[in-house]
């Protein structure tokens, strides 16, 4: 079986869809731009942020002191 990428501007994407999702050898799956590898250094500083919630402050104060 071949699979074959195509890059199709966001503006025909919906007419493009319509049209092949009528062929019973389509399978359409949506792809990430961002690596798995990033999105798990997210969620492990999200979860560690939430372990302590003492440290956390409201971004208005966060804010404030990261101006100089």
């Amino acid at each position: 079986m071949k699979e074959i990428t195509l890059k199709i501007p966001d503006k025909d994407i919906v007419s493009f869809l319509k049209v092949i999702q009528k062929l019973d050898y389509v399978e359409i799956s949506e792809q990430s731009d961002i690596p798995e590898q990033h999105k798990d250094i997210v969620r492990n500083r999200i979860r560690k942020s939430q372990s302590d919630p003492e440290r956390l402050q409201p971004w208005d104060e966060a804010r404030h002191s990261l101006k100089m």
